[in-house]
């Protein structure tokens, strides 16, 4: 009998400790990322309520997202973000978002009337002797609102949306903020004691909002994802300043590779085949996200896939002319599942000099 009491209460407590930890969910919310879950992904095609994901342990295909996304429990960003729109003394984040939660018509430098850079959060856990953090980018405006309740702008659902959660040590949170002052964002919200990042430069000059105003006005930083085996993830940003062409100057040379790009364009940059093994291609509009269709008139979205493989890049800019004289990020992860996920999309390419 005490051995039943002894096991009883192991199991509470990892279900307790599951659901204060800040790390990325399995599809349906259950389950932490301590063995497994180190990395989600959803794609919510124009029109949809609920999206497709797949998470560090399925990524074979895109699988339906366990709920719809206005509802918070039973779906992987929604138990994530629990103790973003909640509270938790256990729990510190900040997060930044040029289309700040109720706050529609702030201005920015990095904001823009066509589309708006990526969203995000990094979130810690802060009791002594515990690693536990996470990094969620996203492109949905007014999203997430800090500690007022678990709210999904249902506006849009018309739109295409991308949300990615990273499993991170807390060491990593230094080289996110560091790329993070080129891409200058609004941070609207910050509870992250100084204690939890002591000697982290580039978070306390992200945090009092210290963007460079001298060069260099480039960054690439590289973090891993926590769990073994570790996913390599180089985040690239470039300030407004530098005036370079993010696809083309800063990751296609990064890269060294051709990239496939879906994004959103304008009538002045166009796809690029001038120099062999460093083209830009165009990916067709309409495509197919498993069985769900996204276009670029509703989705808003912009990211790339490097031919050949394995990488894929979450870009926070449109492929316009407009991006070089605004600052920009992309995140890029090298894992041969995920890249294979946005190949499928990425299957027809427009024809390009």
């Amino acid at each position: 009998m005490l051995s039943y009491v002894k096991l009883h209460t192991y199991f509470i407590l990892i279900a307790i400790s599951q659901s204060q930890n800040p790390k990325c969910r399995q599809a349906d919310g259950a389950g932490d990322v301590d063995w497994l879950y180190f990395r989600a992904i959803l794609y919510k095609a124009p029109g949809q309520a609920s999206g497709k994901i797949i998470v560090s342990t399925n990524a074979g295909a895109w699988a339906n997202g366990a709920a719809v996304l206005t509802q918070q429990g039973g779906q992987s960003f929604g138990v994530t973000l629990e103790h973003v729109v909640g509270n938790n003394d256990n729990i510190k984040f900040l997060a930044y978002n040029n289309v700040p939660p109720g706050m529609p018509n702030v201005k920015t430098k990095s904001n823009s009337k066509v589309v708006q850079p990526f969203q995000g959060v990094i979130i810690l856990q802060t009791p002594v002797n515990t690693d536990a953090a996470s990094w969620i980018v996203h492109t949905v405006p007014g999203f997430p609102a800090a500690k007022t309740g678990y709210s999904w702008p249902v506006a849009e659902n018309a739109n295409g949306h991308l949300l990615i959660c990273l499993t991170i040590s807390k060491s990593q949170i230094n080289a996110i903020a560091a790329s993070l002052l080129h891409a200058e964002p609004l941070v609207h919200y910050n509870d992250i004691p100084e204690t939890e990042t002591v000697g982290m430069q580039y978070f306390k000059k992200l945090s009092d909002g210290q963007f460079p105003t001298v060069p260099p006005y480039l960054s690439r930083q590289s973090i891993k994802t926590a769990a073994q085996p570790a996913v390599t993830v180089n985040v690239y940003s470039k300030s407004a300043t530098s005036r370079y062409e993010i696809y083309k100057r800063v990751i296609v040379k990064a890269l060294k590779k051709t990239i496939k790009v879906w994004s959103r364009r304008d009538n002045k940059l166009k796809g690029d085949c001038r120099v062999v093994e460093r083209n830009i291609r165009l990916i067709k509009s309409p495509a197919p996200v498993g069985d769900h269709n996204t276009n670029l008139d509703a989705d808003l979205t912009n990211w790339a896939v490097s031919d050949p493989g394995n990488i894929f890049c979450f870009i926070d800019r449109p492929y316009a002319k407009s991006q070089t004289v605004q600052s920009a990020m992309a995140v890029c992860i090298d894992q041969a599942a995920i890249f294979a996920r946005f190949n499928d999309i990425a299957a027809q390419v427009e024809n390009c000099l």
